[in-house]
């Protein structure tokens, strides 16, 4: 990630409110591409259906089956993302450029199969009809694609292709959305059919960018299982942030504030379009981690890490220590105050300028904006704080940091339910408090101490961990493409 720092540093660099735009419009789609592109597009349907005279029932459940469907493909593919990431990493040093392509039809045919088979017994029983359910199953499968694109994506630097992705699919959505209202189709149908067309836009866009920059290689599609044995704290912790950042919606859908759509459709619109809203204000954070944060840090990082590579003086690794820790001390306070001008404007403004959007907003979902706003705020400090962990090696800091968001925004929702329904936002918030709280001490504590952990805590052999998933690729190899012997890492 910080070879995508420094190159969108450069566009950063430019002169001119384009250049600007431009540059934050990179950052924004490289970095938050994923949930950006399904809140844009849940938030556009919503107003397609005001504008073009749509019933209340077929507006809920529209945004029913694009939310369940979107929460469903990002959780499937959270537990791959973070060890895939790390594959393509070691391949690329390694530079085994080969092993890339593979990858990525291996990890998409598993995740396709194994979230195609617990949706598509979901939708089996949903209540929903045979049309919107195969709409629902293969807008499913496209997402599962273009999540995992975005992981390969970010490898080759081409800024320009992912946004103009982007872009596509929005534009095509809509254009597609409003043609096929215009010739009478129903809205939900009309409108999936658009949302399948824009990201399948948008599938068929980002693997041809991998094609044209990855070559096609002999290595095993499941060779990156290995990593997942590896590296299994690192799939827990991606499961675990995402459990952290959904969760909470999903047991408002159980709630009081309840509303019944169709069969297991159901959702929370007092809560869900709030929520929405108020995740976009990690933005700020999530770029400017990139951009500032790793750019600033990462020559430090990487000069004090040298000096241990190089046997450094036990005085300069002292110094460059000290070095490292000020900057990234300046770095999160930095990334802290600004998040925190970004909440409190957002607080102050949006709840105004909200009032005049046609999502009818009221005093009770005004309220569950405000509090979500500083949760997501605390939360995208803290998952700063998670990420460096990782950059450290810190897998095991970074996995109880997320379980801790994943359990505390669970639980603490839960409990607020037994409050009055002014309060339900607080239980999100809760988590996000306790999330950052461990986030904080956990990092202070492991970088004060990081020549232990790098000279003491190390194996003094290295061990290759084998399990479940290095069997799984052992026999998948075996079966589906003939091999007898078992690629090493």
């Amino acid at each position: 990630m910080a070879g995508i720092g420094f190159e969108l540093k450069k566009l950063f660099n430019r002169r001119g409110l384009f250049a600007a735009f431009r540059a934050y419009g990179y950052a924004g789609v490289v970095c938050t591409g994923p949930m950006l592109l399904g809140v844009v597009l849940l938030l556009g349907v919503m107003f397609l259906c005001d504008i073009t005279g749509s019933s209340r029932h077929s507006r809920e459940l529209l945004v029913c089956m694009i939310t369940y469907t979107l929460l469903a493909s990002l959780t499937v593919t959270s537990f791959l993302s973070m060890v895939v990431t790390r594959f393509i990493a070691d391949q690329l040093y390694e530079e085994n450029y080969e092993a890339v392509l593979p990858s990525f039809w291996g990890s998409s045919g598993l995740m396709l199969i194994v979230g195609g088979i617990l949706y598509g017994v979901f939708l089996i029983f949903s209540g929903a009809g045979l049309l919107d359910g195969f709409l629902c199953f293969g807008f499913f499968g496209e997402l599962i694609i273009t999540w995992n694109a975005m992981s390969y994506l970010t490898a080759i630097k081409d800024y320009r292709g992912i946004l103009l992705a982007f872009i596509a699919a929005i534009v095509v959505t809509f254009l597609t959305g409003w043609i096929l209202l215009m010739t009478g189709i129903p809205h939900v149908e009309a409108l999936l059919i658009a949302v399948s067309v824009g990201y399948g836009v948008m599938m068929v866009w980002d693997v041809a960018l991998l094609y044209q920059y990855f070559p096609s290689g002999n290595v095993s599609a499941f060779f990156f299982l290995r990593w997942v044995d590896q590296f299994l704290p690192l799939a827990f912790t991606g499961l675990f942030i995402n459990i952290g950042l959904f969760a909470h919606l999903v047991i408002m859908w159980m709630g009081p504030l309840q509303v019944k759509v169709q069969g297991l459709f159901v959702g929370a619109p007092y809560h869900d379009v709030p929520a929405l809203i108020a995740f976009l204000t990690i933005l700020v954070t999530t770029v400017n981690f990139v951009v500032s944060v790793e750019v600033n840090f990462y020559p430090k990082y990487r000069n004090y890490y040298s000096l241990f590579n190089d046997k450094g003086a036990i005085g300069d690794i002292k110094q460059a220590g000290k070095e490292m820790r000020k900057v990234l001390n300046m770095e999160l306070k930095y990334t802290a105050l600004k998040q925190l001008l970004t909440t409190a404007l957002v607080i102050s403004v949006g709840g105004i300028l909200l009032e005049y959007l046609p999502l009818g907003f009221n005093d009770l979902m005004e309220g569950y904006f405000r509090t979500l706003c500083v949760g997501y705020g605390l939360y995208a400090v803290a998952n700063t704080m998670l990420l460096l962990l990782l950059y450290f090696t810190d897998y095991k800091g970074a996995l109880w940091s997320s379980g801790i968001f994943a359990a505390g925004t669970s639980v603490f929702t839960i409990i607020s339910l037994f409050f009055p329904q002014v309060y339900y936002g607080f239980g999100f918030l809760a988590g996000c408090v306790a999330f950052f709280l461990f986030s904080v001490l956990r990092l202070d504590y492991y970088t004060k101490r990081l020549p232990y952990y790098i000279l003491s805590v190390q194996p003094v052999v290295q061990e290759d961990k084998t399990g479940i998933f290095t069997e799984l690729g052992y026999f998948l190899e075996k079966k589906l493409e003939g091999r007898q012997e078992l690629e090493k890492i």
